[in-house]
């Protein structure tokens, strides 16, 4: 059912609930029965002929859907079958039932034995109400007599000794003015309850005025208003509220010695309070017999008004039962209907909720459990999908990562097979080892040693921690030596030559598919061991620059002493051979002054001071040293014009220059030039190199080359390390130097042999541009 139809039933059965008891009312009272019965009646009968309809609709819904076959529609029609019937017999009892008690107390309500009862009970009341009327009234007289002939004060005192002793309320003497004499009361009342002029004008034209009021009958005369000539009033005219009073007044004799024409006529009042248990009974008894004539009068029709009421709420009854039959069924079925819908649903891989019944009965709990039990479900597949989408971009994450990282990686099955690896690895051991996913290790070209440290390394940690020996890391750590690959092997224009490469390996265990794998994860530190020989050889050129500097005086000047003492007091002979060896002696200490002076430089390079330079200008200012002009000249220029600044220290590069000159004069040196004419070519450009974030950026390139016998392959591969030449008189400083002057300047610095013929080639890229003016 709908939210609609319910709240239709929730106020229909309000609004019928209340006609019903406004035509209830209306029956019981016969002036509402005049005048709004016929209305109330209309409208019960149109609210009955409205569920009447709705009843009609709700069948023939119900039969549609029992004809279609469409589930639930057999539950529900016995279940209206089942509720209605439960509804509408009990009504028809009750209705049965109910006509025969109305019938049979309507003609007991109009015996005439109760009517003559009534008359007799309401002319008992009031007679006894005439009877302490009059006793009070006796009573005011006997005390006016008592109090006629006495003095003012002595009436007061008279009044209350008399008031006590016949037990009033409360008694006192006015004047034809209304002026209190005397007063006395058992109240609190300061003031008394005076009587109005017209109570007192009746008294003195009969001698008395009596009358039994209730409050308001006392609020209205002291308000001026005045009661109808007569000593006692009706009972049928008395205020419902039982709370009554009698009030007499009567005037006073007045004695003959006193009597004058100007004597002033004074009254007695006295009040007495009628019973409380008399006064309710004869209330109860008016208005009983004023109940009964009214109802009396309306007897032939009260019992249709009360047989129409009984039929019209019996049909209200029977449709409004059918209608909640509907109702109920609808609750009852509703549920079945739902898991019915979500059973289907969830076969069908739907795993959204379903309309949840507010009911706390067995059926709402079940529905309720249903759809936990489908969220749970559908938590659960979007936890699956969650963690599916969270596990690809973890392994995107991880595949990115290893693919950026500079370090090789290498992960290995439990029979040292390659199963993975990333970037790195082919770019440091410079060769592809693409072919060889699921080979072993071992049989990589050029990896054999590179295996064997590998597999050696593995063993013995599984033995370790096999054999119980307390394992202080989960990986091992090598510094392996290999070959460098095949494919620079050829290459003998490349920095580095077949020396080899120097790698530090970490392996770990790690959990595979098939079970136990290996990771190996590997960097080169070629550079890094260069690098650390470079600061030794720095550190020992330093140390032999201060202990051979100083004994190199004093052997040269005890040289030159000798050759000057001695000389002339030898033989020619001897004279000769003195002087021989005595200049031998003064050019060796140079030479080893020199060494000192380069071990000196090597070990003590200042730090490199950058300003805006022009490259140019400083290999023109240099090479006029080394031009003479002519066609004997073997240096080449080769400037690019328009060449953007650098930042450097015009010092340190001039010496790089000429350190590269003076290699390169050497190399060419011992050509035949019969057969090649020594050549030396140096040129500047500017290039564009990528930088970090990809963008290109903009450089200056120097170039010497030479067409000597270029860089042998073991040179190339330590050419820029301490004391590694090939010259007879070389130290091996000049190219170090020249390396960490350009490290010093930001750049770079490469070693080639020449490819398009014989010769050698220094590239120094200068990254670092000066601004723009």
């Amino acid at each position: 059912m709908s939210r609609l139809f319910r709240y239709f039933l929730v106020i229909g059965a309000a609004v019928v609930s209340i006609l019903l008891f406004l035509l209830a009312s209306a029956s019981e009272n016969s002036a509402a029965f005049d005048k709004h019965y016929p209305w109330l009646l209309g409208l019960n009968a149109l609210v009955a002929t409205a569920l009447l309809v709705l009843v009609l609709l709700l069948l023939t819904r119900l039969y549609r859907r029992y004809r279609r076959g469409l589930f639930g529609s057999r539950l529900m029609t016995r279940l209206v079958l089942l509720f209605a019937v439960v509804g509408i017999l009990p009504g028809l009892m009750i209705y049965m039932v109910s006509v025969q008690f109305v019938s049979r107390s309507i003609e007991s309500w109009f015996d005439v034995r109760v009517e003559s009862a009534l008359e007799s009970g309401l002319n008992l009341g009031r007679t006894a109400l005439e009877s302490q009327l009059a006793d009070l009234e006796s009573k005011a007289r006997g005390i006016a007599l008592e109090i006629a002939d006495l003095s003012d004060t002595a009436q007061a005192t008279q009044l209350s000794r008399l008031r006590g002793q016949s037990n009033l309320q409360e008694a006192t003497i006015v004047s034809a003015a209304s002026r209190i004499v005397a007063t006395d009361s058992d109240t609190d009342n300061l003031i008394p309850h005076l009587p109005t002029q017209a109570m007192l004008r009746q008294a003195r034209l009969t001698r008395g005025f009596s009358i039994i009021e209730s409050e308001a009958d006392i609020v209205d005369n002291e308000s001026g208003f005045s009661t109808p000539p007569g000593t006692t009033q009706s009972l049928a005219s008395l205020d419902a509220t039982p709370k009554l009073r009698m009030r007499v007044v009567v005037t006073i004799p007045v004695s003959l010695h006193a009597s004058s024409l100007k004597s002033e006529t004074r009254f007695l009042q006295l009040i007495q309070p009628v019973p409380t248990a008399l006064a309710a009974n004869a209330e109860s008894l008016r208005a009983a017999y004023s109940e009964y004539q009214e109802r009396s009068l309306s007897r032939s029709g009260l019992r249709k008004i009360y047989l129409v009421t009984l039929t019209l709420t019996l049909l209200l009854t029977i449709f409004g039962a059918v209608a909640s039959a509907f109702l109920i069924a609808g609750d009852l079925a509703q549920p079945l209907l739902l898991l019915a819908e979500g059973t289907k649903a969830v076969a069908e891989g739907d795993l959204s909720p379903r309309p949840i019944v507010a009911s706390n009965t067995e059926l709402g709990t079940l529905t309720k459990s249903f759809n936990l039990m489908t969220r749970q479900l559908s938590e659960a597949r979007a936890a699956v999908e969650k963690n599916r989408r969270a596990v690809e971009n973890a392994k995107a994450y991880l595949e990115s990562v290893l693919a950026n990282m500079s370090a090789g990686v290498m992960v290995l099955d439990r029979e040292f097979k390659l199963l993975t690896y990333n970037d790195s690895v082919e770019r440091i051991l410079q060769q592809s080892v693409g072919q060889a996913i699921g080979q072993p290790l071992a049989a990589i070209p050029g990896l054999a040693s590179f295996a064997d440290v590998v597999t050696k390394a593995f063993s013995e940690h599984n033995a370790q921690s096999a054999g119980g020996d307390t394992v202080t890391s989960r990986h091992w750590q090598k510094q392996i030596e290999i070959p460098r690959g095949a494919g620079a092997a050829d290459d003998s224009n490349g920095t580095e030559g077949d020396d080899g490469l120097t790698l530090l390996a970490r392996g770990s265990r790690l959990p595979v598919t098939a079970g136990n794998g290996y990771v190996v994860v590997f960097d080169n530190i070629s550079d890094v061991i260069s690098a650390q020989r470079s600061l030794a050889w720095g550190e020992v050129a330093r140390r032999l620059a201060h202990e051979i500097k100083n004994p190199l005086t004093p052997i040269q000047l005890s040289a030159e002493r000798l050759q000057m003492k001695l000389a002339d007091k030898l033989a020619e002979t001897e004279a000769g051979i003195l002087k021989r060896a005595t200049t031998t002696i003064v050019n060796q200490v140079a030479a080893m002054q020199k060494m000192v002076n380069d071990f000196r430089d090597f070990a003590r390079t200042p730090p490199a001071v950058l300003a805006p330079l022009d490259l140019n200008a400083l290999i023109t200012e240099i090479l006029h040293l080394y031009i003479a002009g002519d066609e004997r000249d073997i240096i080449h220029l080769h400037l690019a014009p328009r060449l953007p600044q650098i930042m450097g220290d015009a010092t340190q590069l001039r010496q790089i220059i000429h350190n590269l000159l003076q290699n390169a004069q050497d190399a060419v040196a011992d050509l035949d030039r019969n057969i090649t004419l020594p050549r030396i070519d140096v040129s500047t450009e500017a290039v564009h190199y990528p930088g970090s974030d990809g963008s290109a950026r903009s450089a200056v390139r120097l170039t010497i080359a030479d067409n000597g016998p270029g860089f042998s392959a073991k040179i190339l591969a330590r050419a820029f390390e301490p004391y590694v030449t090939s010259k007879a008189r070389g130290t091996g400083l000049g190219l170090a130097m020249v390396k960490k002057i350009i490290d010093e300047h930001g750049g770079r610095v490469d070693l080639q042999n020449r490819v398009d013929e014989s010769g050698a080639k220094v590239l120094i890229l200068l990254l670092k541009l000066a601004p723009k003016a």
